[in-house]
């Protein structure tokens, strides 16, 4: 196989971000190209054909134009909506999901109670009790759609206050505690992204999971498994900029604070004309992006 061929991180923006960078800690010089779909943000309240159908043509023109060795879904919901249509589309090209953390939730509960928080789109699916009900028929899992915290991450989530993504989260864990949980699932990966605040504001009594190392270790041990290096030289690396991204547009906000994690992809797509709002023109900013088109 070549050993050049990219790793693929798919998201419909910021969200496979912590995914990405999980992976990174463990390969850290493996070329990675991130692709955030904002040509078809959100996916949450997308029908299940439609965002199939949307991932299969994207999946198509990064094969055609990458070659990549593997793909991740770096989202929940294109992953328990989409990832058995994708492999089957296509069988010559190997995928990694991220689905919630549902299993060790629901293996772990006392109560047999777990609050899964994630998109419209993956708790209308039975996916997620159908898992939960393959290692634990006796926990009632209670799936919450939050949209709109899919959509405070990914546009403001840069330019927050600690007080403001406190207050995002609190209802969620409080929502938790009322139901009778003591396990709450963060099923979407952007929520990854205040991690830190659900932790700190969820009580001893209440667990959070995420499929985060998980995802990583998956992908680390497939490459291994066929035969690629862990060690090899970044595209651009010696120029000064390795970061090289491909996008349409891009802002001139200046961020406020960075994203919490550190290492930026060697290469970034996003999809789309439209321009980028301010916590995408921000993340532009801060990594001093160069903009190519996406065609």
């Amino acid at each position: 196989m070549n050993q050049h061929k990219p790793v693929i991180f798919i998201d419909s923006g910021v969200g496979g971000l912590p995914y990405y960078e999980s992976f990174k800690k463990s390969m850290p010089t493996y070329p990675v190209i991130y692709v955030a779909d904002r040509a078809n943000f959100p996916y949450g309240p997308k029908e299940k054909e439609l965002l199939s159908s949307l991932l299969a043509k994207l999946v198509e023109q990064l094969v055609t134009r990458y070659d990549p060795a593997l793909v991740v879904l770096a989202c929940n919901t294109a992953s328990v909506t989409s990832l058995g249509y994708l492999r089957s589309s296509f069988p010559g090209l190997t995928f990694v999901g991220t689905v919630p953390a549902v299993k060790p939730a629901v293996l772990a509960t006392q109560k047999n109670r777990v609050l899964v928080l994630a998109t419209e789109r993956t708790v209308q699916d039975p996916y997620i009790y159908d898992l939960a009900r393959q290692f634990n028929a006796q926990c009632a899992v209670i799936g919450q759609g939050a949209p709109e915290l899919v959509q405070f991450v990914e546009r403001e989530y840069v330019h927050a206050s600690k007080t403001m993504r406190e207050e995002m989260v609190r209802p969620y864990l409080v929502q938790s505690l009322e139901a009778g949980c003591d396990g709450l699932v963060l099923g979407c990966t952007h929520f990854l992204f205040l991690l830190e605040e659900f932790q700190a504001l969820a009580p001893p009594e209440l667990a959070i999971y995420h499929s985060l190392d998980g995802v990583a270790q998956r992908v680390v041990t497939l490459l291994k498994g066929m035969g690629l290096p862990e060690k090899r030289s970044v595209s651009g690396e010696g120029t000064g900029n390795s970061m090289v991204s491909e996008v349409l547009s891009a802002g001139e906000a200046q961020p406020h604070r960075s994203f919490p994690f550190s290492v930026p992809p060697d290469r970034l797509v996003v999809t789309g004309s439209q321009d980028l709002d301010a916590g995408w023109s921000s993340l532009m900013r801060l990594y001093n992006f160069r903009r190519e088109p996406w065609r």
